[in-house]
């Protein structure tokens, strides 16, 4: 009898120490999923304050080629370069001579040049008017996701 005592508290004891108790295998909730998985949930890009500086342009000669997100490059799409913003934030861009703006997707690192903060895609430079040099001053917002999905949910549902 006293056998079987001893292996019931060896196995009580054990239980303490590996962090559960005798009937409760279910896992806590912060460790359910599957192996790798993580449990954070992806929170929008807050937005911060503008910044503001020279954009220039890329186009023709980087066609199809493939951006830091991975994805071609499409001259005619409302994209961007900067070089630490989050890849697939959403930016407000302003052109300062003529209050222009369009709202632009990053998908790519830059620009080259140290003296301007943004490469915005030929598409989003001609909606700006960005002129003949390429180059113009420009005030960056960042965009909260939920406000780029409610803006351009009613543009989406008509196309479908």
């Amino acid at each position: 009898m006293s056998g079987v005592l001893n292996q019931t508290a060896m196995a009580v004891t054990l239980a303490v120490l590996l962090g559960t108790t005798p009937g409760n295998s279910e896992t806590p909730d912060s460790k359910k999923g599957t192996p790798g998985q993580t449990q954070e949930t992806i929170k929008p890009v807050p937005a911060k304050k503008s910044q503001v500086g020279k954009a220039s342009w890329y186009g023709r000669l980087f066609q199809h080629h493939k951006t830091a997100s991975g994805e071609p490059y499409e001259m005619n799409d409302f994209t961007a370069a900067h070089r630490t913003l989050p890849l697939g934030s959403w930016v407000k861009v302003t052109n300062l001579s003529n209050a222009r703006s369009v709202t632009v997707r990053i998908n790519d690192r830059g620009p080259v040049r140290r003296n301007r903060i943004i490469d915005l895609s030929y598409g989003a430079a001609k909606t700006l008017g960005l002129g003949h040099d390429g180059v113009a001053p420009v005030r960056l917002d960042v965009v909260e996701t939920p406000t780029v999905a409610q803006n351009m949910g009613p543009q989406l549902q008509e196309v479908q």
